[in-house]
């Protein structure tokens, strides 16, 4: 490859690496300003002058002692009949005569741990981003916990969809718990005071950690339209990236969109990292199989399930020995010459001392530890025996073959009878309807903070809610409240979620070095290819014979030229010569006729 195309490719994955903390961040506004832009009106309550002051002002909020006064999202008046809570723990008033920590006491475990005796506070993250930002904080170790909310009205599963989400932080790596929020079912007269594990849920939703095994639940508790009993529907396990939520660093956002078309789905974070059906993606499935196995068909005594068995009438043979070992005695093993027989292997330490602190009455008779003899070193000592070897004549155990049963019918199962307990329910969307919202959890990790509650049946009201919370504090998280550091924590969480950026991180480290060797060594690979063979090339033959031509001595030329012309005179002499012969002839006659 030239070194210009080289530099060309440097350039564009450094751009790419560039725009990579910024576009991910980009891409979370602008999906939020898609979905805003979708609702009828703009949100009564916030006013633009004061947005329009903010900015103008956010050069001297860069001060690095300064923290950012925290404005929580709020719900437009337009906007109100699709939202059945809203909780930004903004108003102590609300939060504080809302959410009540149940009284009441689990059952079926010893008295000591039956208490709902965990904390809960409503504070601000350990974390400070900005001032004044409340959440919900489970504060107890090993400690059951449990508070809940009635809804500011009823859901009910009907034409529009249902979307549950809010903010969760694990302040501290989490080890042991859960996160989950179970929204309660209508129908018996729900309590937030008598709120425990037993009370009736519709849909319970959110991250569970316990050592390795990390999971997101979806679950939902499907009526049987027969029995009228119900039974829990557990979602398949999300295929995209959610590791990383319980590693402490940063609020993570939870949102669970279910369909009146019976489809799910479920975002980390605004990703979508789960969606399926309600029909074919739950466990066990909605509906059951129509045939089921006849619980009372048994497999007939002469049912015979061995496809091969031992030939009746094969015979051992007569020379099979199975008494033969696997192992004898080398015959042909000759003891080596100055074998010492009488030489024990180890010896006591003659350099062995006995310890000062020794008693002969407490620690017996005290011996020299054992060492190896020094007289076996060359050839061996102690009783000599031939090695092992394996046995030819060994066999084992004789059994016969084995051959296809002529009884053979198969692995038997019972026949298929009609399901009594058939039925099909066409839209499970249609669940018991909510009223309220509850968190009944156990950890081994305090201080996890909830935050930004919202259950809606407008998704986009739910992305505004999340622009106006969530987005502000993923943006500090990521790249801090200054500029310092920014970059460089932006790409290595941008890794954290998408592993594959690390091959464009390497390249760009890597690049400059290729770039560097091509400039200095632009020969270098010609070169060595030329070495791997010592037959020369066409271009190399011609520049060897000119190269050849040129190192001539001038000496040898000068020779060569006045023997050519030596040469030449010769020949002109003897051509002069054979001329003038028979002119001499001629003249030689006439004289002797004149005489």
């Amino acid at each position: 490859m030239q070194v210009y195309r080289i530099v060309l490719l440097y350039l564009a994955v450094l751009c790419l690496t560039a725009w990579i903390p910024v576009g991910f961040a980009d891409k979370e506004d602008a999906v939020e300003e898609d979905a805003v832009a979708d609702l009828d009106e703009p949100d009564v309550e916030v006013e633009p002058e004061p947005e329009a002051s903010e900015e103008k002002e956010k050069p001297a909020a860069k001060k690095p002692t300064e923290i950012e006064n925290y404005t929580p999202p709020v719900i437009s008046v337009e906007h109100q009949d699709s939202v059945f809570l809203a909780e930004p723990f903004a108003d102590p008033a609300v939060y504080k005569a809302r959410w009540i920590q149940s009284q009441a006491k689990k059952d079926g475990v010893d008295e000591n741990i039956a208490k709902y005796d965990g904390v809960w506070s409503f504070e601000e993250p350990l974390t400070k981003l900005f001032k004044e930002d409340i959440g919900l904080v489970l504060k107890s170790r090993a400690r059951h916990h449990a508070i809940s909310a009635k809804l500011d009205k009823k859901f009910d599963f009907k034409d529009k969809p249902f979307i549950v989400q809010y903010e969760v932080k694990f302040q501290q790596s989490m080890e042991c718990g859960g996160a989950y929020v179970k929204l309660l079912a209508d129908g018996q007269g729900f309590s937030p005071e008598t709120f425990t594990d037993k009370s009736p849920y519709t849909i319970m939703f959110g991250p569970d950690k316990c050592g390795e095994d990390r999971k997101l639940h979806f679950i939902f508790r499907h009526k049987n339209p027969v029995n009228g009993s119900f039974e829990e529907k557990h979602a398949k396990k999300p295929s995209g990236n959610f590791q990383g939520v319980f590693d402490g660093k940063k609020t993570h956002l939870f949102t669970l969109v279910v369909r009146p078309d019976n489809t799910f789905e479920v975002f980390v974070d605004q990703e979508s990292v789960s969606k399926g059906s309600l029909l074919e993606d739950m466990t066990p499935a909605v509906n059951p199989s129509k045939e089921i196995e006849d619980p009372d068909d048994k497999k007939p005594e002469d049912w015979d399930e061995r496809e091969k068995i031992p030939d009746p009438d094969a015979e051992k043979p007569d020379d099979w020995d199975e008494d033969a070992p696997p192992k004898i005695a080398d015959p042909d093993a000759k003891k080596p010459e100055g074998w010492l027989d009488e030489e024990p292997e180890y010896i006591p330490d003659p350099n062995g001392v006995k310890p000062d602190d020794w008693d002969d009455d407490e620690d017996g008779e005290w011996e020299a530890p054992q060492i190896a003899n020094p007289k076996c070193e060359k050839v061996g000592c102690g009783e000599w025996k031939p090695l092992q070897i394996d046995n030819p004549n060994f066999k084992g155990k004789w059994s016969a073959p084995l051959i296809t049963n002529p009884e053979y019918k198969g692995i038997w199962k019972p026949r298929m009878i009609p399901n009594p307990h058939y039925f099909e329910d066409k839209e499970p969307f249609k669940m018991t309807s909510i009223v309220g919202i509850g968190l009944e959890l156990w950890s081994m990790t305090p201080e996890i903070l909830f935050d930004n509650i919202i259950i809606t049946n407008d998704k986009a009201v739910a992305d505004k809610w999340a622009k106006e919370s969530w987005v502000k504090k993923n943006v500090k998280e990521t790249y801090g409240g200054s500029d310092e550091g920014g970059v460089l924590g932006g790409l290595l969480e941008a890794t954290n979620e998408r592993p594959w950026l690390w091959v464009l991180f390497v390249i760009v480290i890597i690049l400059p070095f290729v770039l560097i060797a091509a400039f200095c060594f632009p020969g270098g690979k010609s070169d060595a290819a030329k070495k791997k063979t010592d037959e020369p090339t066409e271009d190399v033959a011609e520049e060897e014979t000119k190269s050849e031509e040129r190192e001539e001595p001038v000496g040898e030329e000068e020779e060569e030229e006045e023997k050519m012309e030596v040469d030449e005179k010769e020949e002109k002499e003897e051509e002069n010569a054979e001329e003038e012969e028979p002119e001499r002839r001629v003249t030689r006659r006439k004289a002797r006729k004149e005489n």
